[in-house]
């Protein structure tokens, strides 16, 4: 990418940049050494997501994937099994941290667009035996990334809370945007979190912070998690300077949300009547949106390339799907302008 060439990126929200307030907030943050627990606006910013989550603690980590890798390692002892549905972001994309860093089995199930099915989990879980690893934890992602921004409702959450606990099992809720689906459903992000032993969610992807994610539980979790935090290099020090950035992204960005959900009813609705383009409206509920090429002469990857000429970033995420993700640098006049040019391509 050319240098003050303005490209319309949809590949990711991981790709927002910081607000002015954010820099601001940056620039002026009070700093300490963190990992002596010195760090003001660290603590401020720890105190403030165990607040709008209603969790007793927050940790500040460096990635959604640490986050998800020390919940882990908090929860399953080396030998014992998670189960995670077969295309979630800590089974797919984390590098193989479970096996590599924790020494965990992971059982995979096949959700529906993401979203595992109680019934299901029940089975899987293992009985108590010599002869097999202990189901230590339960795993699930809400909103999914590849099941296309579906969201497990608070019911469901529950439903697989209360099963996880009478079989003496954990659970660990990746919200990496959990407060997409807080304002895509019109409940308070409680009411997710409050089914699950612990949950990430990040700063740097719809939030727009330029680094970071929490993970928040009880305190006693809290303690636990820091401490492997240290294990896998995640001690900041002065790490009040992202963390104020953070901070600013709590308070200020949670509540535009919405608008980027439309943006992506808008790309879904208007990529549904484009030849050769197949997508499931119902899968469209925050601000991910996926879609298969099925055209004679265009494949996805043609398809991406040709956007990238007019300027428009899109993931290709398979020999026939691309995913695209709405966010605060992309606004309704660009969605317009990527279908303008999405159906100048497939036509031409």
């Amino acid at each position: 990418m050319d240098r003050g060439e303005r490209f319309i990126d949809l590949r990711s929200d991981t790709v927002t940049t910081p607000t002015e307030a954010m820099r601001e907030a940056m620039r002026d943050a009070v700093v300490g050494d963190d990992v002596y627990g010195e760090d003001p606006t660290v603590k401020h910013l720890e105190a403030l997501a165990a607040e709008r989550l209603d969790k007793e603690a927050a940790l500040f980590v460096p990635s959604g994937t640490m986050g998800n890798q020390v919940a882990l390692l908090v929860h399953a002892a080396r030998g014992e099994e998670v189960i995670l549905e077969e295309n979630c972001h800590i089974y797919s994309f984390e590098v193989g941290g479970p096996a590599f860093l924790a020494g965990i089995l992971t059982r995979t199930l096949r959700g529906t667009h993401g979203i595992l099915d109680p019934l299901e989990i029940r089975k899987a879980i293992r009985p108590e035996s010599l002869h097999t690893a202990r189901t230590a934890l339960i795993c699930l992602e809400s909103p999914t990334n590849r099941g296309g921004g579906t969201i497990y409702p608070p019911t469901l959450l529950q439903e697989i809370f209360e099963l996880a606990h009478g079989a003496g099992v954990a659970v660990h809720l990746d919200g990496a945007r959990i407060f997409n689906a807080a304002i895509a459903m019109e409940v308070p992000a409680p009411a997710f979190a409050r089914w699950a032993d612990s949950v990430m969610f990040c700063l740097s992807k719809s939030l727009a912070a330029p680094v970071g994610s929490l993970l928040v539980g009880r305190h006693t979790f809290i303690d636990r998690a820091r401490r492997f935090r240290k294990l896998l290099g995640g001690g900041m020090r002065q790490a009040g300077v992202i963390a104020a950035a953070g901070i600013v992204a709590l308070e200020t960005m949670v509540h535009r949300l919405g608008e980027d959900h439309d943006n992506a009813r808008l790309l879904a609705e208007g990529l549904s009547g484009i030849e050769g383009i197949e997508i499931d409206l119902k899968r469209v509920q925050t601000n991910i949106v996926i879609f298969a090429v099925r055209h004679p002469t265009i494949t996805a990857s043609t398809l991406s390339r040709r956007l990238r000429e007019e300027r428009v970033l899109v993931h290709q995420i398979s020999a026939e799907s691309i995913r695209c993700l709405t966010h605060k640098d992309v606004s309704r006049r660009d969605v317009e302008q990527v279908l303008t040019i999405m159906r100048q391509i497939i036509t031409a």
